[in-house]
C-alpha cells in the first residue's frame, strides 16, 4: 500500500538527518518525473529532459542542504521550478550557439511564470495518477483491461472507439471502465495530493 507519512515537508526536513539518502530517494522519485515531463512539454527531447531533470534534482538538493531554500521566502514549487527553468534555459542556449554556427535562427522563447507553474501542475496532476492507478493495479482486483482501458483514454488520449476496437470492448463498456477506474482512484489521488503539496508548512 501507499506511504502516506512522507508528506513534502518531512522530506525536506529529512534532507538534514544522518540518514537523508532515504529522503532524498523519495523525494527525487516523487518530483524527478514532473521536471521530466516539464522539459519534454518545453519541446526537449527525451534524452535532453533526463539530463535536465538530474541536473535539477542534483541542484536541489545541494541548494537545499547549503541553506539556500527559506520556505518563508517562497513555495517549494516556485523555487523548483526556477531551477529547472535554468537548466532548460541552458540547453536551448548550448543549441542557439549551434544554431548560429550553422546561420540559422536561434530565437527561443521560455514560457512566462504563470504558464510554467500551468504546465508543472498538469504534469504533476499526471504522475499522481500514475503512481495511484499502480497502487490500484497491484492491490485490488479491478480488471487489467478496465485499467488499460483508462491508461489509453487518459494518457494517451485516444479515441473511445479505438481503445474499444483494441481492448475487443463495447464502447459503452470503454466509458463504464473508465468511470468505475476513476471512482476507485479518487481517494488515493486525494492522498496523494497532500503528499506532493509544496506550499504546505
Amino acid at each position: 500500500m501507499l506511504d502516506v507519512t512522507h508528506t513534502t515537508t518531512a522530506l525536506l526536513q529529512g534532507l538534514h538527518d544522518d540518514e537523508g539518502n532515504a529522503a532524498w530517494e523519495v523525494l527525487d522519485r516523487r518530483y524527478r518525473p514532473i521536471v521530466i515531463g516539464l522539459a519534454r512539454r518545453l519541446g526537449l527531447n527525451d534524452q535532453d529532459a533526463l539530463d535536465v531533470a538530474q541536473d535539477t534534482m542534483i541542484r536541489v538538493l545541494d541548494e537545499y542542504r547549503d541553506g539556500r531554500y527559506d520556505r518563508e521566502r517562497g513555495r517549494m514549487r516556485s523555487w523548483l521550478l526556477s531551477i529547472a527553468r535554468t537548466k532548460i534555459a541552458d540547453v536551448y542556449r548550448k543549441r542557439s550557439i549551434r544554431r548560429e554556427a550553422r546561420g540559422e535562427s536561434a530565437m527561443v522563447t521560455i514560457p512566462k511564470d504563470q504558464e510554467l507553474e500551468d504546465i508543472w501542475a498538469t504534469e504533476r496532476r499526471f504522475v499522481v495518477l500514475r503512481e495511484a492507478l499502480a497502487d490500484l493495479q497491484a492491490n485490488s482486483k479491478t480488471s487489467d483491461r478496465s485499467i488499460q482501458a483508462f491508461e489509453m483514454l487518459v494518457f494517451h488520449r485516444r479515441a473511445v472507439s479505438d481503445v474499444a476496437k483494441e481492448l475487443d470492448m463495447s464502447e459503452n463498456d470503454v466509458y463504464l471502465a473508465k468511470s468505475r477506474v476513476a471512482k476507485k482512484l479518487k481517494e488515493t489521488v486525494q492522498q496523494l495530493e497532500t503528499l506532493y503539496d509544496e506550499d504546505g508548512p
